[in-house]
Formats: structure tokens, C-alpha cells, sequence
């Protein structure tokens, strides 16, 4: 059985995610192919258990913390992907390592060679390394205001509540990493099956 294929769809809060990697599991299923879709830290009921705390914004802590939070959510999350990646199924995934880069890293000064040995660590070369990864960029105002539109500035999170310097980062990383990493960015300010239709250019060669 051919293994399956773990794609990464990764951007700053509000760039839209989570609905695209809904939509290009509804294109994966039209071509015949099982999917499972994870949004990091979820997957697994330990790692579901750290987003809790994680998404928490009243418990102050440090970029360390929130390094080892992130971690610890992983080993099981990611022993159950591989699993699933052996049986063939693909994983269509919000976010990976590159979201502790960008947060952790970019945002609150964090060693990017910390970040990127801790992860080593506890998960593998193919979670480092993604089949396909895809960024998503937009202008910021427009990102705040689906945040707004979502009622998440009502009771913001860890990271939404952060100042706009760190969110500045925070983008200003996004862009450092695809340049590092050789990542595509796709302008999430088009309408939504424009951004999935450019997505899909950079599947349609794994298929």
C-alpha cells in the first residue's frame, strides 16, 4: 500500500485555514483519496486536552512555555498521523512546527534552532518535512476583521490578544519561513476557490 501524504496549510490567525484544508479534503475525496484533517495542537485527546490550555489567554506565561505546551501535544498527535500516513491515508493539516517559528520564534524571540531541534525530538524527518506546504498571507486589516467577524476578539486567545508589534512579527515571520523553507505564499485576499484552486496547483503533482 502506497503511504499517504501529509500537506500543511499554514498561515497567521485569520487567513482561512481551516477552510481550506476542509475544502481540498472535499477535492482529495473526489479523486478517491481518504483524508483526516488535524488542527495542530488538536487530534488526539491528550493533545485536545494542551489546546485548552494553550488557547487560554488569561494564564500568562513565556515563549518557553508555550515551546514545551506546543511539544507536548506532538508525540501522540503525530504516532497517530504516521499510523494513519502507513494505512495510506492522507493528512490535510492547519499548521505544523512552522506555526512555533513564526509564534514562537518571529514572535516572542525564541531560538529558531531550539524550536526546530525540540520538535526533531519528539516527532520525525516527514513532520519536519511536509509533502507540500502552503502559507497564506493577507493584509492585516482585512485578517483582524475575520477574526472580528468570528467574535474571537471578544475573548481572544493566547496569541490574538498580543500587541500589534507581536502580530507584525508574527506576519514579517510567515514571509522569513517561506523564503528559509522555499514555501509557496498564496494571497488569502482572493475569494475562497481561488485560494483552494492555487492550492490545488501544488497538489495536483502528488495525486
Amino acid at each position: 500500500m502506497e503511504k499517504g501524504k501529509y500537506i500543511v496549510i499554514e498561515g497567521h490567525d485569520g487567513t482561512g485555514k481551516s477552510t481550506q484544508a476542509e475544502l481540498i479534503r472535499e477535492r482529495l475525496q473526489k479523486e478517491g483519496i481518504d483524508s483526516i484533517e488535524f488542527h495542530e495542537p488538536a487530534g488526539v485527546p491528550i493533545a485536545d486536552a494542551i489546546r485548552t490550555v494553550i488557547k487560554n489567554g488569561s494564564l500568562e506565561r513565556d515563549g518557553e512555555t508555550n515551546l514545551l505546551l506546543f511539544t507536548a501535544a506532538l508525540p501522540a498527535l503525530w504516532k497517530r498521523a504516521e499510523k494513519e500516513l502507513t494505512l495510506g491515508q492522507w493528512i490535510v493539516s492547519a499548521r505544523n512546527y512552522y506555526s512555533s517559528l513564526a509564534y514562537q520564534g518571529y514572535g516572542e524571540g525564541l531560538s529558531l534552532d531550539l524550536i526546530t531541534d525540540t520538535m526533531r525530538t519528539f516527532t520525525s524527518d516527514h513532520y519536519l518535512n511536509p509533502d507540500i506546504a502552503i502559507i497564506l498571507n493577507i493584509d492585516d486589516q482585512v485578517r483582524k476583521g475575520r477574526i472580528s467577524e468570528r467574535g474571537e476578539l471578544e475573548n481572544p486567545d493566547t496569541f490574538e490578544s498580543r500587541d500589534s508589534d507581536f502580530q507584525t512579527r508574527v506576519n514579517n515571520g510567515y514571509i522569513q519561513i517561506a523564503s528559509t523553507y522555499s514555501l509557496p505564499i498564496i494571497d488569502a485576499g482572493q475569494s475562497i476557490d481561488q485560494v483552494t484552486d492555487e492550492i490545488w496547483q501544488y497538489i495536483t503533482p502528488l495525486l
